[in-house]
């Protein structure tokens, strides 16, 4: 079995801490909460996945404005760190907020989460840049996907918790209402995300960086403005992040949205929930999986074949009728979710220079982040618009068609040129 270094495993580590935020908040018990609290609040299924979808869209524009100024403030030597321990500090404390929040209250709901899933996503900004920093060129395919398999793993044991604590108070064998052991969820997310990132901010240290000038904000904006202008010189970063801003897109929109869209079609809770932990459980070792291959096949063949599943999904979503199609389509995304996020990770990362990867991954976010507005946007007006919500899903597919056709002509990093 191979050996990891503190390092490695301290940032390895980070995606077992953060996963128990996507499933419970991102994807499993907020949304089912949600749709139930704006439901008893007399707004319709089809308003209410929308209104979920805008927020969605809110954050990430956020994200999206500020990720390239932080990223370039964060390349000084020594501010790395503080930058993601700001964000992950913001995340942990606003995700407890929502256990809080009165009970018939879904647009505080609303707003908390943004909150939330700006201090997960700039987190991760920083985190993501801390990979050059742990690790060889040659072993970031192997350890970014070794990360996000470990954080399937672990997220499924918060999971497993809050379902138990759920499935137990629908049955009344807690006394507890359902709604709050759906609030108790939230706090065991938070403790979870805590607890298990003191690793990483015990072992993990910025190697790579720019020295601190007197005036930081000014020579930030100065770095960005001289990258911004220079983007497109780096040929191959260029090309990458076109394609990344269209194919990500479609993922994290699948992510956001399919508990309010399962819901939509009529499938019950207790049903949601279990299925998308056993897509927890699945996706661990198609992740390690996507990073193997990756060394035998490359890195881009790998992205190839996790774009194609992904269309396949969006073509499947559009017919799905039973839980059964959830079931089967649940499965799809399992074995590429985490494989097409973790290599598009190392991806870039071997692709950047080392003292720029701040402001370098501030630009891989605000990509990810615009494109991240326009996916929700599309979903949430195609079905206020048509009144299904399998419309909005297959409108997706036209995102990942483009992705692929402009990664088609990205070079293999081992390969590359930055400069044109």
């Amino acid at each position: 079995m191979k050996k990891y270094t503190k390092q490695e495993n301290s940032w390895i580590f980070y995606d077992w801490a953060n996963s128990a935020y996507s499933i419970i908040i991102t994807t499993a018990v907020f949304p089912l909460y949600y749709k139930a609290v704006a439901t008893d609040a007399g707004v319709s299924l089809s308003n209410s996945t929308a209104y979920l979808g805008y927020s969605v869209a809110i954050a990430t524009f956020i994200l999206a404005m500020i990720g390239p100024i932080l990223g370039a403030i964060a390349d000084y030597e020594g501010l790395k760190k503080k930058f993601f321990l700001f964000f992950f500090l913001m995340g942990t404390v606003s995700t407890i907020s929502l256990a809080f929040v009165p009970g018939d209250n879904w647009l505080w709901l609303l707003i908390i989460y943004v909150i939330t899933a700006v201090g997960f996503h700039g987190a991760n900004i920083f985190y993501d840049a801390f990979l050059i920093d742990v690790t060889p060129e040659k072993q970031m395919n192997h350890i970014s996907a070794r990360g996000f398999g470990l954080g399937y793993i672990g997220s499924t044991i918060p999971f497993i918790i809050s379902i138990a604590i759920i499935l137990l108070a629908q049955n009344e064998v807690l006394p507890l209402a359902v709604s709050m052991a759906s609030r108790l969820a939230f706090v065991i997310t938070a403790i979870w995300w805590f607890v298990f990132t003191i690793p990483m901010l015990k072992n993990v240290h910025q190697l790579h960086g720019v020295k601190r000038e007197p005036n930081i904000l000014g020579g930030s904006f100065r770095r960005l403005g001289g990258t911004f202008k220079e983007i497109r010189k780096y040929r191959t970063v260029f090309l990458f992040l076109l394609a990344y801003f269209f194919y990500i897109d479609g993922v994290g929109t699948i992510i956001n949205m399919s508990t309010a869209y399962g819901t939509d079609l009529g499938i019950d809770s207790t049903s949601l929930l279990i299925i998308l932990f056993v897509t927890q459980v699945v996706a661990a070792p198609f992740s390690i999986l996507y990073g193997k291959l990756a060394q035998k096949f490359t890195g881009k063949k790998m992205l190839y074949v996790g774009i194609f599943v992904y269309i396949i999904v969006c073509i499947y979503a559009y017919f799905m009728k039973t839980t059964m199609d959830f079931w089967i389509l649940a499965m799809l995304v399992a074995t590429s979710q985490g494989g097409i996020q973790a290599l598009s990770r190392s991806y870039f990362a071997r692709i950047v220079p080392k003292e720029k990867a701040n402001e370098f991954f501030g630009f891989y976010n605000i990509f990810g982040k615009f494109a991240s507005v326009m996916g929700p946007l599309l979903v949430a007006l195609t079905t206020q618009l048509t009144g299904s919500s399998a419309n909005g899903v297959f409108s997706l597919v036209v995102l990942f068609v483009i992705g692929l056709a402009i990664l088609a002509k990205v070079p293999e990093p081992d390969d590359k040129v930055n400069a044109a």
